[in-house]
């Protein structure tokens, strides 16, 4: 650790959130201050990757700057009055649970920038994608780093309309349907989630988020409790995406660009489960405990059902798309995250958070990867990927396959990358649930969740199979037609950049897990006592 002042910190942290607004205004201006390029397009493309790179520094170093021996403590703090009829206050503030995540987010959206200025996505002129862009990361970086219930809601609800027109102006097939079902589901929820918020406003005085965690829901009455749980906990399940409210996820993903599925799946899918963690959990415990069971249930519905979607999916002559099961796959997946926060317990919760942060990786990774895929073979169908030749991508492009290999063993789960420590946390964390909880249960969850392990193995195994090593020709046909099968592009210098860092923090989290759960656990440990060292 770097002793920065907490001056300089709060600056950081200030500059981290408002810095892509700022960087969005400029992307809109004729020509984006102090850059220059071949044309305007790639100007203003230059300058998304430049902002988003001052963003990913600053994060850096603020994570640099971090007191690692204290990361249950709120860090960086900015605490200024802004409604004080309603006590709504401009509070920032970082602390072990939501520093990764802020440091994932930069990640992303630079690795989305960089990606971007090399394949940009076809459809309008890049102003307007950049400038999306920068608001997108702008709104989920606040939505980790305030500490106001309203200030939340208004964080969480900026990333809708970036999000909607990302898809709608720069997707592919069918993406004005899949925009709108997007921005309807996550709209209907985000109300009842609003008034929810405001039900704990009102009836606590404060919408202040660390003196609700504080105070631990003494200040609600049990029946105002559950109430809160059921509007916030509906909101917020449909951003996760928890089964079945997961129905806008796959048309989502399969029709927005390559970018927009990296950082829906590796951001935005987090904002939900983390508002379970920062506002559910600490404020309104006793609601929890009661819904527990069932968000258990549903979460482990979710993992059985995102598997078996995967499984069909995947099944040769089926037709499906490998970008929408890759969608489905995150279903199963939130949905071992839904366990852990459902078992209230601390193992389960860091297992729930360091699972957020794997999946963001790895299922980054993968739509990048599924991205190339398109790019070079014109369309993300299995059948097509496969080939009836049998020369897939270990005959045609051995790096690219190689890389989809190593995706899909970590999302699978692998031992010694970052896919294994969340799941098994969170199925540990259902072995032993808090107290109050029931038992037998949550072992029966448990059991549900680890034979999900088992078919998210298979069908990921299948697509490794089917695309890098193609399918089986059929009884006497020849192999005259792989002769004629033309070589891929293999990785170029672009995507290597993109991707590597994907790759090395995969590896680096699933052999040193302590790194994550070193600044996860006492904060979490903090939170669940109510706010108590």
């Amino acid at each position: 650790m770097i002793d920065i002042s907490e001056s300089v910190m709060q600056f950081l942290l200030a500059f981290i959130v408002v810095g892509p607004l700022i960087g969005a205004g400029a992307a809109l201006l004729p020509a984006p201050p102090g850059l220059r390029g071949k044309s305007p397009d790639q100007a203003v493309l230059r300058h998304g990757v430049t902002v988003t790179g001052a963003i990913l520094a600053a994060a850096v170093v603020l994570a640099i700057g971090f007191d690692h021996d204290h990361p249950s403590k709120m860090q960086a703090t900015t605490d200024i009055s802004w409604i004080p009829a309603l006590d709504v206050r401009i509070h920032f503030g970082v602390d072990g649970i939501s520093l990764p995540l802020l440091v994932l987010t930069a990640l992303l959206t630079f690795l989305c920038a960089l990606y971007s200025y090399y394949k940009m996505p076809s459809g309008p002129s890049p102003k307007g994608f950049v400038a999306l862009l920068l608001v997108l990361e702008s709104g989920t970086l606040a939505t980790f780093a305030v500490l106001d219930l309203l200030l939340f809601f208004l964080a969480f609800e900026m990333v809708l309309i970036p999000m909607y027109f990302l898809i709608a102006r720069w997707g592919g097939e069918e993406r004005q349907s899949a925009a709108w079902k997007f921005i309807l589901y996550t709209l209907l929820g985000s109300v009842v989630m609003l008034l929810g918020l405001l039900l704990i406003g009102l009836k606590t005085g404060t919408f202040d988020m660390v003196a609700l965690a504080t105070d631990n829901g003494r200040g609600l009455t049990a029946s105002t409790q559950v109430i809160a749980v059921l509007a916030i906990g509906l909101g917020l399940a449909v951003k996760t995406p928890m089964w079945p409210l997961h129905s806008w996820l796959p048309d989502a993903h399969t029709a927005a660009p390559t970018v927009g599925s990296v950082l829906l799946a590796g951001v935005l899918l987090k904002m939900g489960t983390y508002g379970f963690v920062r506002i559910v959990l600490p404020i309104a415990p006793d609601g929890m405990q009661t819904f527990a069971p069932y968000l258990a249930a549903f979460a482990v519905a979710g993992i059985i059902y995102g598997s078996l979607a995967c499984l069909a999916l995947a099944k040769q002559g089926a037709g499906g798309d490998l970008k929408r099961l890759i969608a489905y796959s995150s279903v199963g997946h939130m949905g071992f995250v839904l366990l852990g926060i459902a078992t209230m317990t601390p193992t389960g919760v860091n297992g729930a958070l360091f699972a957020n942060i794997a999946h963001g990786l790895i299922t980054g990774l993968l739509f990048f990867l599924v991205g190339a895929l398109k790019d070079r073979y014109g369309t993300a169908d299995l059948d097509t990927l496969s080939g009836a030749t049998g020369a897939a991508l270990y005959g045609r492009a051995p790096r690219l396959g190689g890389l989809l290999a190593f995706a899909a063993v970590a999302s699978l789960g692998l031992p010694g990358l970052a896919g294994f420590w969340g799941e098994m946390l969170a199925m540990f964390g259902a072995f032993d649930p808090a107290e109050g909880l029931n038992r037998p249960a949550f072992l029966t969850f448990m059991a549900i969740a680890g034979f999900g392990t088992l078919l998210t193995a298979a069908y990921l195994l299948v697509v490794v199979r089917r695309v890098c090593m193609g399918a089986l020709r059929p009884e006497g046909q020849t192999g005259q037609e792989e002769q004629s099968v033309k070589p891929l592009t293999d990785v170029q210098s672009y995507e290597f950049a993109a991707w590597s860092p994907l790759v090395a923090l995969t590896v680096l989290a699933g052999l040193w897990p302590a790194v994550l759960l070193g600044l996860t656990d006492p904060a979490v440990q903090k939170l669940l006592a109510g706010g108590k060292s």
